[in-house]
């Protein structure tokens, strides 16, 4: 089996997972309702207890102060009488109270330590509820029963729900339904948001790189946005740039390699020497030339894909741009190089990548190399806070409304003219790259010397930048 049938069976194999269903409001809202409610009732019930357990001990000495007049009038009044009679007359009192009287034994209470210990000693002692007051009737073994003094507690007194219930579910209720309006004008937002960026997810999932999440309502997840709408034009470009360079390197290497299997063909019928000669310099010349497509199509690709680290010196500018026309000289030995950086202060130092750069100059350089007909000349300037690089040639120059387009990767304004003068329509987008890496841009205009004008700018110092 061919490596490609081999790919076509796994790929057919191949079944993606089905796409779940989209994000549910209302059980986004329930769950985090009930999250919130629940701690919110949690801690309310918490506060309650911390609160009462540290006024319990105020209460109940207010309870004993406001009782203890009532406490004593009815023990006088028991004291009035025969103790036989202190069933009766503590009946008879029970009925003109709102609250309960009793008497019993002493030995008959359960109290905590302490509160037995006040009632021994002839205090009122509370009951841990804090309803039920206790009263020694003197040296008497016998109790005096307060209570229960609040209604709710009183079997006599009970009707219906009592009030502090109904208050606390009425206040709980109002309390649970502001809390899902809140919630509600919380949740959706946040659910839209999700939905959106689900969409936009699944959409680039399945290839449609166009796809772009809408600007969230929700402060929470416009980052998220920004970083997948990046993402997905970082991943369109890629596959485009990809998908540009498979078609354009597939039709640059038909040329050179028709060529060559035409040459072999005559190399072998022919018997002549200085034939055989020739035509092992042609094929020389386009193997010359396909090692230059490759060459170029990989060094644009690293730019377009890896964005290569910047590793960035402090350069005097004047000297380089001399070493970058002089490196490249040879190749326009019948033009005229000049390089004029009058305008630029004494000893300039500049930031730039030692590594990248030259790839940008040199491939500038050889395009004014290409189309000039007697003169180039390089010249720099500062504007503002950036360096400007200009290389002007005399030649035909570029109209107006091709510009921008000839720094994309394989754009060629005269393919006739192109193949006499070599080139494969990258070295143009190699130089915006590398610029667009240096916080800067390449852009073409109109050369004073009447052909095209390319100029590089980016800032004199990164620092400024990045501040």
């Amino acid at each position: 089996m061919t490596g490609n049938n081999k790919l076509l069976a796994i790929l057919g194999n191949y079944k993606p997972a089905p796409w779940r269903g989209r994000y549910s409001l209302s059980r986004l809202f329930f769950n985090f309702y009930l999250l919130v409610m629940g701690s919110f009732v949690a801690i309310a019930i918490f506060a309650d207890f911390v609160i009462s357990t540290a006024v319990k001990g105020i209460t109940d000495d207010y309870t004993s102060r406001f009782m203890r007049g009532t406490v004593l009038l009815i023990e006088e009044e028991l004291f009035r009488k025969p103790r036989s009679d202190w069933p009766r007359t503590i009946e008879a009192l029970d009925r003109k109270f709102a609250y309960k009287l009793e008497i019993v034994d002493r030995w008959t209470l359960n109290l905590p330590a302490a509160q037995a210990e006040k009632l021994d000693g002839g205090e009122l002692a509370i009951d841990a509820q804090g309803d039920i007051i206790y009263h020694r009737l003197k040296q008497t073994p016998q109790i005096l029963v307060v209570g229960p003094i609040s209604p709710e507690r009183n079997p006599e007194y009970r009707r219906g729900m009592p009030l502090d219930l109904r208050i606390s579910l009425l206040t709980w209720s109002l309390i649970g339904v502001c809390l899902a309006i809140v919630v509600w004008l919380w949740v959706h937002p946040v659910w839209r948001d999700l939905e959106a960026m689900r969409q936009t997810a699944r959409a680039l999932g399945e290839g449609l790189f166009e796809a772009r999440a809408p600007i969230m309502r929700s402060s929470a997840f416009g980052p998220l946005a920004e970083t997948l709408n990046g993402m997905a034009e970082r991943i369109q470009r890629l596959i485009a740039t990809q998908k540009e360079l498979s078609s354009a390197i597939s039709h640059e290497l038909r040329t050179p390699i028709a060529r060559l299997r035409f040459a072999l063909e005559m190399l072998a019928e022919t018997h002549d020497a200085a034939e055989g000669e020739r035509l092992s310099r042609m094929m020389e010349s386009d193997l010359d030339e396909l090692d230059g497509l490759i060459d170029s199509s990989l060094t644009y690709a690293r730019f377009e894909r890896e964005q290569p680290e910047l590793h960035l010196a402090e350069v005097e500018i004047a000297p380089w741009l001399e070493e970058q026309v002089e490196g490249i000289r040879l190749l326009g030995r019948q033009l005229e190089l000049q390089v004029d950086t009058d305008a630029l202060p004494p000893q300039l130092r500049v930031d730039l990548d030692r590594r990248s750069m030259p790839y940008a100059m040199t491939n500038l350089l050889r395009n004014a190399i290409k189309y000039a007909r007697t003169r180039i000349r390089v010249n720099a300037e500062i504007v503002g806070d950036q360096i400007q690089v200009h290389v002007d040639d005399d030649g035909i120059g570029i109209p107006t409304g091709e510009r921008e387009r000839v720094f994309s990767a394989f754009t060629r304004l005269d393919r006739s003219r192109d193949r006499s003068t070599g080139g494969y329509g990258l070295g143009l987008a190699i130089a915006r790259l590398v610029l667009e890496q240096h916080s800067g841009t390449a852009f073409a205009g109109e050369s004073p010397l009447g052909g095209a004008r390319f100029t590089l700018s980016w800032p004199l110092s990164q620092n400024v930048t990045e501040s």
